[in-house]
């Protein structure tokens, strides 16, 4: 007679459940891009060619070959694991992202009149560059588990806000600008509709043009006249700008940079170069690294650079159309979107045909948190093709919305 426990089931224990090793969440066997792992060695490569050339001493030039390990070994660590590991963690890591910008801002140390990263002896956290990986994650996250909402305005306003928050913290206009670039990458790749983005886009036209034209002119900065004038000087190089006690001329910084650019011709002056061994280009070895490999390496060293981007691009348009699921199609989409519009800016504003705005130029610049950053980014792209090739060994499957 039954006592309210099957005869079946009497003597038998409840299976328990496995602990989770290591070998559950990093899976080594995984098959990696040899092309894009090829084309970010050798932009370190070029990077640490470029400081050599335009710095004294080997100071920079060996923590910027020790980012590049570390960053190797962070894109090998994150492209083993599956991408949509980090969908599932994507609230904490949007809270992390957000403190840190906040931990930044009143801890950090202020430097050319702004306060964008803490020191910690060996290495200064830039915490907006992390952000530019993370804000792709979480809005690729959001939009993803929006599928059925897409056509909402809901839906286009959480992406908007999810990087316009940290964007509108951060102490840098030019990450702020990346932060937009990704959100646009993001709701587009996502099938936001176009009325959307032609919106955003007459919104955004109509914003620039009140901040930078009609409010300074009624007597209202939104800027501070110096971020005014590097934004503009590229449109008027000859006109006269406002220079406040320790801010560059930023007609000076364009005129430079285009003087290092054109002096290099084909090859380059090699060790001839004096625009940067003399000081006359600023930041050489961070915001107008461009313009100092143009100058000690000429065309044939700036194609080389701009090759290698191209590289990297084509491979994620190809990791994006061969992605497991829409998750990392999506992710694809923000990391690449986030790549380009640094290499544009960057570059452009190295020859003078983009604004001033600060903006590092990927795994070339010098700079522990943007190498990092992006290594991470690179690391994801090759998670996400590890992860296509894989699902494509196993044949059809029904298409994972998590």
């Amino acid at each position: 007679m039954a006592t309210g426990r099957s005869a079946g089931q009497v003597g038998l224990r409840s299976p328990q459940r496995r602990r989770r090793t290591l070998s559950d969440i990093v899976d080594v066997g995984l098959p990696f891009d040899p092309v894009l792992a090829f084309a970010a060695i050798a932009l370190t490569a070029c990077s640490c060619l470029a400081i050599a050339g335009a710095t004294t001493g080997n100071a920079f030039v060996v923590r910027q070959v020790a980012y590049g390990i570390v960053g190797l070994g962070v894109a090998a660590v994150v492209s083993r694991i599956d991408y949509a590991r980090w969908q599932a963690i994507r609230w904490p890591l949007y809270a992390f992202m957000i403190g840190s910008i906040l931990a930044v801002a009143f801890l950090g140390q202020k430097v050319n009149g702004s306060t964008l990263s803490i020191n910690l002896g060996f290495f200064s956290f830039q915490a907006s560059e992390l952000g530019k990986v993370l804000v792709v994650v979480v809005a690729a996250s959001f939009i993803v588990g929006r599928r059925t909402a897409v056509h909402s305005w809901t839906t286009t306003f959480g992406v908007l806000a999810l990087a316009g928050v940290p964007g509108a913290l951060t102490a840098d206009f030019g990450t702020s600008l990346v932060y937009g670039a990704i959100a646009l990458a993001v709701l587009l790749i996502g099938g936001t509709p176009g009325r959307h983005l032609a919106i955003i886009g007459t919104i955004a036209t109509i914003v620039i043009v009140g901040a930078l034209g009609v409010l300074p002119a009624a007597g209202v900065n939104v800027l501070k006249g110096y971020q005014a004038d590097r934004i503009t000087a590229f449109l008027s190089p000859n006109a006269n700008h406002r220079v406040e006690p320790g801010q560059t001329d930023p007609r000076y910084q364009l005129k430079q940079a285009k003087a290092a650019i054109g002096s290099g011709q084909k090859t380059g002056r090699g060790d001839e170069a004096t625009q940067q061994t003399l000081g006359y280009l600023p930041e050489q070895q961070t915001d107008f690294i461009f313009a100092s490999a143009g100058e000690r390496y000429g065309f044939v060293g700036a194609a080389a650079i701009l090759s290698l981007f191209a590289l990297i691009m084509w491979r994620g348009l190809r990791i994006l159309s061969t992605a497991r699921d829409f998750y990392g199609a999506v992710l694809a989409a923000g990391i690449l979107a986030m790549l380009l519009f640094q290499v544009l800016v960057n570059a452009g504003m190295n020859v003078g045909i983009m604004p001033i705005t600060g903006i590092p130029l990927p795994l070339v610049s010098y700079g522990g948190s943007s190498v990092l950053s992006t290594y991470l980014a690179i690391g994801l792209l090759q998670a996400i093709y590890a992860q296509g090739r894989a699902a494509a060994r196993r044949g059809p499957t029904v298409d994972r919305t998590d």
